[in-house]
């Protein structure tokens, strides 16, 4: 019996078209006498549109990044009415459902949102949970749970925007405290949207500007420079499993949102990383580590930097990573062993184990 799989993609963050990319893999990589997929593009102002053609790609270099639009689709919506497991369109018509695999990336998709909506409806979906999920997306928070938990990170500052305005000179203090070349981030979202390397103060707050258009809170974090941005992919609920490690080796500045996705050759994937046994486990050890410091469940990409001492440093853990054909986590359980279609056959099942697992506890059941 074939399951009915919704392929949620968009939203309305500044990672919609990415999300668009990666859902049109997925998509390809389900096997249609397993899945039946049903593709449900989310619009910037968040209408879900049925779209049978499925997900638009990522065009060649130079051409208008895709987007979901009103006429992309008929309009349709989760059926709110307890165990339904249903989608509703227009004309009162349901379609029932199975489970969902959101592959919408950054705020409103990735940061607990579209979970807690699915909690609620009783709907399986593939991933970490609500708190998982918002843990995951908040760059400032997870930080200080990988510290906590003995993980070392780079050191970083959070710079809220009202202390930005009101009064600059602290916030230039503790960037300073950093150290210059520093990174500015919006503490909330993916993809290297809104980053800027800060070279010296000067550029501070034209990099704080930026961050601050896509949220109020923004981390300012020290460079290790001369690093090795290395990667590793985990797989699994209550016992996590990490892929072999990757290497990231960006031929901009550093790896930026054109070098991922709109210059193809913006950067060489090495898989597998060259790196020493020890090291090697070191980092496998940490990514299950902090895949279980946030209460993750199903999948996540493990970002790290390694520095020219050998020393390393978590970057930040990615709940919905990247699904392209060139993105890492699906290359690294590839060469893992794990092939694309496999690996959306573990996460599909993960997500109604999950589920199952959960709706037992919410209810008494056994």
């Amino acid at each position: 019996m074939r399951r009915r799989v919704v392929i949620l993609f968009g939203g309305r963050s500044a990672e919609h078209e990415v999300s668009c990319a990666s859902a049109r893999s997925v998509m390809d990589a389900l096997d249609p006498e397993r899945y039946e997929a049903v593709p449900i593009g989310v619009t910037k102002d968040g209408r879900w549109e049925l779209m049978p053609g499925g997900p638009p790609v990522l065009p060649a270099a130079g051409a208008p990044l895709p987007a979901v639009t009103e006429a992309s689709g008929e309009e349709v919506a989760l059926a709110q009415d307890p165990g339904a497991r249903a989608l509703v369109a227009g004309d009162g018509s349901r379609t029932e459902i199975d489970v969902v695999f959101p592959v919408i990336h950054g705020p409103f998709g990735e940061d607990g949102s579209i979970q807690g909506f699915l909690e609620m409806a009783g709907v399986p979906y593939v991933g970490a949970g609500v708190l998982g999920s918002a843990l995951g997306m908040d760059k400032v928070v997870q930080k200080v749970l990988f510290a906590a938990a003995g993980i070392p990170v780079v050191a970083f500052e959070p710079v809220h925007e009202r202390e930005w305005e009101e009064d600059p000179d602290p916030v230039e203090a503790r960037a300073e405290h950093l150290g210059y070349p520093l990174f500015a981030k919006p503490a909330a979202l993916g993809s290297s949207v809104g980053i800027s390397k800060v070279h010296e103060p000067g550029e501070l707050r034209g990099a704080l500007a930026l961050a601050f258009t896509y949220g109020r809170k923004a981390v300012l974090e020290r460079s290790v420079e001369g690093c090795r941005e290395i990667e590793c992919a985990v797989l699994g609920n209550d016992d996590p499993v990490a892929s072999i490690a990757g290497e990231i080796v960006p031929k901009h500045e550093f790896y930026s949102y054109e070098a991922k996705y709109l210059d193809e050759e913006g950067s060489d994937l090495l898989i597998p990383a060259e790196l020493p046994p020890d090291t090697l486990d070191e980092i496998r050890r940490l990514s299950v580590a902090a895949f279980r410091a946030i209460d993750c469940a199903g999948m996540a990409r493990v970002d790290f930097f390694l520095s020219p001492q050998g020393d390393v440093y978590l970057n930040e853990v990615n709940t919905i990573p990247g699904f392209t054909k060139i993105s890492m986590y699906p290359k690294l359980w590839e060469a893992s062993g794990v092939p694309y279609p496999e690996l959306i056959d573990r996460l599909v099942e993960l997500a109604i184990e999950r589920h199952e697992t959960e709706r037992k506890k919410g209810t008494g059941l056994r």
